[in-house]
């Protein structure tokens, strides 16, 4: 891990002997402080995380990156000097470093760590899939590399240089999904994490109500693809059965390798086999070499996220046995989760986010199920231009694919009309105006055997819906 001088260092080109001492972790939330740890302190909407210096020491913290003048309370090196001329063989932690930005700060030190590192930095973006995809790719590096990876959703401006920060000296590959709102973030992202090996799953209209079309959705996307360094070294790994990402292999000089259905794809699954709740099987074409994958993965599109580490896998020198070991091992399945109500209905609880896309996805699942299969789906943020296209699409695939229809909020009337309007009966869909109210509906409609299905944006809350089904007599 990174120490004291070399944060110094880092800021100010300057070396400071006060100690060598080892940092523990980098946070920016005080609760999460561990002895040792450099808190830095980021000014927010909400919360500014001076406020919350005093208890970041209290919990253990060594030293504390801050921008607001905090001399009078803590004692302090201030940075923005460009000759630090304290008394400092008397300065003992803890201690407050100075500095014009914090957040600023922060990435600086990301990248130089980064440089020190000598590791291998896989990155992954899309529009759906970059966290599940994540999850598996690491789980089949492991099976041979000393691996890492970002925690949960720190996958931005913020939560991708800490995860660098945060890497020890001894890891072999890292793992970083990097996530993208505005063109210029995912070229800012490589900037500090300098991938060698860039995964895109597909491209839909997540985020363009900020990204402002899917063309530049499309060129943000491939702000990954051109932070790669040429083959041998850089490697672009690219969803053949998606057009859009397949037309984008112009746009590196890395080493082009496709996945996918289609038999032109690099590598490709053929014979697929859905099992429901007990996995997926498929046959996977390699340069010729057929070999037969059976995983606990949830339906047929997790064939896509299988085929992505199996990808890498390969392209880091893994055998198949290592490769089928790590998929079979993860942990790093899909966000839904499958519960059992008391009274024996199965409710799938996919409520972390919805895209058309992905809930278009979660639709097949139900639909491969036994059981009256009940769909309640909520509102899809964020879309921009494309939110009447997305809900209608949704809609449409609804009636293809389901038993019952609860739609949710105002976007949820365009789903129920597009249903409607490619045959599923009006008897058979139901719109309320929140969460709740489909609770309600459910817990007094729903019967042993009944599967839902319950996929609506976060915002929605539509994850209290399975918490409370789950707990009702």
């Amino acid at each position: 891990m990174i120490t004291f001088d070399s944060i110094v260092f880092a800021l100010t080109d300057q070396h400071i002997p006060i100690s060598a001492a080892m940092i523990t972790e980098a946070v920016i939330d005080s609760r999460k402080v561990i002895p040792g740890s450099l808190f830095i302190a980021l000014p927010g909407e909400h919360v500014d995380g001076h406020q919350y210096v005093g208890d970041a020491f209290m919990r253990g913290a060594k030293f504390a990156i801050i921008q607001e003048d905090l001399s009078s309370q803590f004692q302090t090196i201030d940075l923005r000097k460009s000759e630090i001329s304290l008394p400092l063989s008397h300065i003992q932690p803890p201690l407050c470093l100075l500095v014009e930005n914090s957040l600023d700060a922060l990435q600086t030190l990301a990248r130089y760590w980064r440089e020190q590192l000598n590791i291998r930095v896989i990155g992954i973006t899309g529009s759906v899939g970059k966290s599940t995809t994540k999850e598996l790719v690491a789980d089949v590096l492991s099976k041979k590399y000393h691996t890492y990876k970002n925690p949960g959703n720190y996958n931005n401006e913020i939560g991708l240089p800490l995860t660098i920060l945060n890497m020890g000296i001894g890891y072999e590959r890292a793992v970083l999904e990097m996530g993208f709102y505005v063109p210029g973030e995912i070229a800012f992202l490589c900037e500090i994490a300098k991938p060698e090996t860039g995964i895109i799953t597909n491209i839909g209209t997540v985020h363009a109500e900020r990204a402002g079309s899917q063309e530049e959705i499309i060129k943000g996307k491939g702000e990954l693809l051109k932070a790669l360094p040429p083959a041998p070294q850089g490697k672009a790994i690219l969803n053949y059965d998606d057009p859009l990402v397949r037309g984008m292999s112009s746009q590196t000089n890395a080493e082009i390798i496709t996945y996918g259905l289609d038999e032109h794809a690099d590598l490709f699954a053929e014979n697929i086999r859905s099992h429901g709740l007990n996995g997926i099987e498929f046959q996977l074409n390699y340069r010729g070499q057929k070999t037969r994958f059976k995983l606990p993965l949830l339906g047929r599109h997790s064939v896509q996220t299988a085929l992505r580490a199996i990808a890498v896998g390969l392209s880091e020198n893994m055998d198949y046995m290592e490769i089928q070991e790590g998929l079979i091992q993860s942990h790093g399945q899909l966000r839904l989760v499958a519960v059992q109500t008391i009274n024996g209905a199965l409710i799938l609880d996919d409520t972390y986010n919805a895209t058309p896309e992905s809930t278009i996805a979660a639709l097949d699942l139900l639909s491969e199920l036994q059981g009256q299969q009940i769909a309640v789906l909520g509102d899809m943020l964020e879309l921009g231009q494309y939110e009447q296209q997305g809900h209608e699409q949704v809609g449409t695939h609804a009636a293809a694919t389901v038993h019952q229809l609860i739609a949710v909020g105002q976007l949820g009337k365009t789903i129920a009309k597009a249903a409607q309007k490619s045959g599923l009966s009006p008897s058979a869909i139901t719109w309320v105006e929140n969460a709740q109210q489909a609770t309600e509906l459910l817990r007094y409609h729903l019967q042993p055997g009944d599967v839902v299905l319950i996929k609506g944006s976060h915002a929605m809350r539509m994850d209290r819906i399975s918490a409370i089904l789950e707990e009702s007599e």
